[in-house]
């Protein structure tokens, strides 16, 4: 029989991901609750693509809670630098030798695309929902938005990368976006949709959200 999801954890301790994820499930009645609420330490992070990162953060948080699991892997890829800093967008700086942040980890991206004329870039994710920790048939989904990186920062909205990830139609930043406007075009954003919509089709969701 299929059980509807209720309450769902989170397997991320980054808050702005949960605000986003929260509002994007609001309209479905699913209760999102972060791993770090519920005593659940982060995961490691030891795989070389997004998909077998999220599936690891979501068994992970799914296994110490006794409750289905979403994770989100994310990240900025930027072909002049060969896709980096991709799966490793949070630890960009720290695998430099410097501090694990958000500022560390731009000024790191801004210096090394300093001799590049090709600042294009795309932000990545792949999202992961299990039922339980043995899951054979773990729900994925992915989405993809595209921009260039700017050297000056701009905005304070958002997190991450965002301040520098322009969106040339628009002419702003992510962090100078309306957080309802970025729910509806990002990439976490597209990921989400999908990953309700293939929900909905299980049937797992009580209320089903308007596209």
């Amino acid at each position: 029989m299929v059980r509807v999801l209720e309450r769902v954890v989170l397997a991320s301790g980054n808050a702005g991901k949960l605000r986003e994820l929260q509002a994007l499930l609001a309209p479905t009645g699913v209760e999102l609750v972060a791993q770090r609420a519920l005593g659940v330490p982060d995961a490691d992070e030891p795989f070389g693509t997004f998909v077998e990162n999220a599936l690891a953060k979501a068994r992970h948080a799914s296994a110490a809670t006794g409750l289905p699991a979403i994770a989100d892997d994310s990240g900025v890829c930027v072909p002049s630098l060969g896709g980096a800093p991709g799966v490793r967008s949070a630890r960009y700086a720290a695998d430099a030798g410097g501090p694990k942040d958000d500022a560390a980890n731009n000024a790191r991206l801004v210096r090394e695309l300093a001799a590049h004329a090709d600042r294009s870039a795309y932000y990545y994710c792949a999202l992961v929902l299990v039922r339980d920790p043995a899951d054979p048939q773990p729900v994925i989904a992915d989405g993809l938005w595209h921009g260039e990186i700017v050297a000056e920062p701009r905005g304070d909205g958002g997190f991450g990368y965002d301040p520098h990830f322009l969106l040339p139609g628009l002419g702003l930043t992510v962090a100078q976006m309306d957080a309802a406007d970025k729910n509806r075009t990002s990439h976490r954003g597209l990921a989400m949709r999908a990953l309700l919509a293939k929900l909905a089709d299980a049937r797992l969701l009580r209320a089903v959200p308007a596209t």
